[in-house]
């Protein structure tokens, strides 16, 4: 087990308060992959909770604001914007969510955009759970991160 970040054996909080605030930028996706029957549901409007893209964009930012609730290391951070898109790929069959998450802090929002595409990507499954319980979330991940001592990262490919 790394104990890195362990005090006398207990997990703390990595100290950021010698570390400059700068603009910091993360941008992140998930995929939720749609049954025939949720694809259908979606598309024609059927689901009776409301529109679940325009829903997950707003549960993404939520989630995104509530990061360092849910990830027990994860310092709370003043997020400046946050960006959330919904798009169904109809020819996929699938809801792509892409999240964008601004700061400006000493330590990064890569957690805060990933969060953001999570919990946009699990309120799409509940809000077509209806229509099918065979919906599956996939591809969670960072796509890009700008700002700080590490600078830019991008995914290639």
């Amino acid at each position: 087990m790394d104990l890195t970040h362990f005090k006398d054996g207990r997990p703390q909080m990595v100290d950021v308060s010698e570390k400059p605030a700068t603009l910091r930028t993360a941008t992140a996706e998930a995929f939720v992959e749609l049954t025939e029957e949720a694809f259908l549901a979606l598309e024609g409007g059927g689901v009776g909770k409301g529109d679940p893209l325009l829903v997950a964009q707003l549960a993404g930012i939520l989630g995104a604001k509530r990061t360092a609730d849910l990830i027990p290391l994860c310092h709370p951070l003043p997020l400046t914007g946050v960006e959330v898109r919904a798009e169904l790929l109809r020819e996929a069959r699938r809801v792509r969510l892409e999240a964008t998450v601004r700061t400006k802090a000493e330590t990064g929002v890569e957690m805060e955009a990933l969060t953001a595409c999570a919990v946009a990507a699990l309120t799409v499954y509940d809000m077509l759970k209806a229509a099918s319980k065979g919906l599956t979330i996939s591809g969670l991940r960072l796509l890009h991160k700008a700002g700080g001592k590490s600078g830019e990262w991008r995914r290639e490919g």
